[in-house]
């Protein structure tokens, strides 16, 4: 049976996979704005697939790759995450979420900045060390400044 677990079914069977869906979700925003990079083996299965626009990534390393690479030529950053709609069916889920990422330059790139709002569309799986990630999609619907701040 599938459940939606949100709104007016938050208080139902499933919050505690709800609850633990969204901080698994939250913890990959969590791991991009410390440069935690270790902390995304909490977040992706090995064999998770991401497609953030740029191509289809294979692979929990491939993810940690790109993002670490995007990263790692501007300054602080700032992933928010909002608005989680979770669906559970047993041990898989469906999460998506709104996202608001802005990302500061450093170095020669220090004034500028680059900011997208979008949405994440998680498939979840639970393993024996909890809910993670096996396919992530990203989807940009607005982009204000220059990705020149990001890395190469």
């Amino acid at each position: 049976m599938r459940e939606l677990v949100s709104g007016r079914n938050a208080g139902r069977v499933g919050v505690d996979d709800r609850a633990a869906v969204i901080d698994t979700v939250n913890r990959y925003a969590t791991a991009l704005d410390s440069r935690d990079w270790a902390l995304l083996d909490e977040v992706f299965t090995p064999d998770a697939v991401g497609d953030f626009g740029r191509g289809l990534l294979t692979g929990r390393e491939a993810v940690r790759d790109l993002v670490r690479r995007m990263l790692g030529g501007c300054g602080p950053t700032q992933h928010l995450l909002a608005n989680h709609r979770v669906e559970l069916d047993g041990d898989a889920a469906r999460c998506v979420c709104q996202v608001r990422a802005f990302h500061a330059g450093a170095g020669a790139g220090g004034g500028g900045s680059y900011e997208i709002f979008g949405e994440y569309r998680d498939r979840l799986v639970r393993t024996p060390d909890g809910w993670r990630i096996a396919r992530r999609e990203l989807s940009v619907h607005h982009e204000i400044g220059t990705r020149d701040v990001l890395g190469p």
